[in-house]
């Protein structure tokens, strides 16, 4: 039971009973308030977006070589090595063996996509040389 005393008046009462009531905050704290919109992060409009297609080459193994002996291409691309020749050949990496393509029958191709540069010899015909640079 609440004892109110004499010269507390109404007002008094229910001022405090809202203080009870809600706390001791102000009515505007309680109000809802819109949410931010978002925005990225600073750094984040300097972000560049790779629109880079991959590209298709074609080293055409002839005469016993490689046209063209030097390729110049990037990280994705697919490069294949088409034997127009009349004998078998391969494309093997320089370090011997860190890829190989096997033996190439005359009339067909080998494919890889590039992902470092390398030097390249067929290990039939070790006079045959290549280079795959890849930017």
């Amino acid at each position: 039971m609440i004892h109110i005393s004499k010269g507390v008046g109404i007002a008094s009462i229910g001022l405090f009973l809202s203080f009870l009531l809600n706390g001791c905050t102000r009515p505007e704290d309680n109000a809802i308030k819109p949410l931010k919109q978002y925005e990225p992060p600073p750094d984040s409009t300097n972000v560049a977006i790779s629109t880079y297609v991959p590209k298709v080459y074609t080293i055409e193994i002839s005469g016993m070589k490689f046209h063209p002996e030097v390729i110049t291409v990037r990280k994705g691309d697919t490069i294949i090595w088409k034997n127009n020749d009349l004998v078998a050949h391969c494309v093997t990496a320089i370090p011997v063996n860190a890829w190989t393509s096997s033996e190439i029958p005359a009339g067909a191709s080998w494919k890889m996509v590039a992902n470092e540069s390398s030097n390249y010899f067929c290990a039939i015909h070790v006079v045959m040389k290549g280079k795959m640079v890849v930017e």
